[in-house]
C-alpha cells in the first residue's frame, strides 16, 4: 500500500569529545539540531525473488543552531533529498528487508549550520524483525546501514564511509501499544580524506525507551523515542527525542 510518515527529531549536545571520549569542547558549546522530515512509501504487489518492490522518498527541512567559542548562529533550510528502492519479505515469524538509496546534495552547505551536507552519499540496508513468540507479542530487530561517503563540494573533503546499526527490543502490551529498548551504534569505518582532512574516525552509541501506539480503524501509527549517547570519540555527544506518525492511505 501507500504510506505517509512525518519523522520528527531533535538533537541537543553540549560537549565535544576526544578520542578517548572526554569533554574537549569549549565550555559555551551548544549544538541543537531539528528535522521535520516528510516520508512517502509505496509497497508495490510486485515481486523479485520472493520479496515485494517499494520505492520510497524524503526531503527534509531542517533547523540548526551552533553556539562554540566566537560562533552563535542559527539557520533555517531544506536539507538533501533521499531516494531509495526496497524489496522485503514476510515469513511466518519475521519481517525482512533490503534497500539501495542515496542521499542528493540538494540543500546548502556552505555553513557549519547549513541544512545539507554537500556530497552525495549512496546508502545500502538490511534489516530484519524476529517475533520471539507465535501472537508476535515479543519482537528484536536490527537494522544496518553502510554509508559511502563523496567529496564535499564546498571543502573537497571526503568523509569517511560510515556503519550505522539500529535495534530494538519491543513487547506488545496489547493490540495497540508497544514499549521497548532501542538504540543505535555508529562507526567511521575509514579515515577522511582531501587536503586538510582530519585523520581521528568518530564513534557514537545510544540507548533509550520507545512508546508505539497504533489506531487500526483510522491506519495511524505513532511513535515515540528518547535516546542518550552513553559513548562518544571524536565527535559531539547528546541526546535525541524522535517522533513519527504513520499514515496509511
Amino acid at each position: 500500500g501507500f504510506y505517509l510518515r512525518d519523522y520528527n527529531l531533535a538533537y541537543h549536545a553540549t560537549r565535544l569529545n576526544d578520542s578517548d571520549g572526554k569533554s574537549v569542547g569549549p565550555p559555551n558549546l551548544d549544538s541543537f539540531f531539528y528535522g521535520n522530515a516528510p516520508r512517502a512509501i509505496w509497497i508495490t504487489d510486485k515481486q523479485v525473488l520472493g520479496g515485494f518492490v517499494g520505492v520510497d522518498a524524503l526531503l527534509p527541512l531542517i533547523y540548526k543552531n551552533l553556539e562554540a567559542g566566537a560562533i552563535n548562529e542559527s539557520r533555517f533550510g531544506i536539507g538533501d533529498l533521499f531516494a531509495e528502492a526496497t524489496l522485503s519479505w514476510h515469513p511466518k515469524q519475521f519481517d525482512l528487508a533490503v534497500a539501495c538509496g542515496v542521499h542528493m546534495p540538494t540543500g546548502e552547505s556552505d555553513k557549519p549550520t547549513s541544512a545539507g551536507l554537500g556530497y552525495w552519499t549512496p546508502m545500502l540496508t538490511a534489516g530484519a524483525t524476529w517475533y520471539l513468540d507465535a501472537e508476535k507479542t515479543w519482537s528484536l530487530s536490527a537494522l544496518s546501514r553502510y554509508e559511502f561517503n563523496t567529496e564535499q563540494r564546498d571543502s573537497h573533503i571526503t568523509p569517511g564511509d560510515a556503519y550505522t546499526l539500529e535495534w530494538g527490543l519491543g513487547k506488545t502490551l496489547n493490540k495497540t501499544v508497544d514499549v521497548g529498548v532501542v538504540g543505535y551504534y555508529q562507526l567511521q569505518v575509514t579515515e577522511d580524506s582531501g587536503s586538510g582532512a582530519a585523520a581521528a574516525r568518530d564513534t557514537v552509541a545510544s540507548v533509550g525507551p520507545e512508546v508505539s501506539v497504533a489506531f487500526p480503524k483510522q491506519m495511524f501509527f505513532v511513535s515515540f523515542r528518547w535516546l542518550y549517547e552513553f559513548m562518544a570519540e571524536n565527535r559531539a555527544q547528546g541526546q535525541t527525542f524522535s517522533l513519527t506518525l504513520t499514515k496509511r492511505l
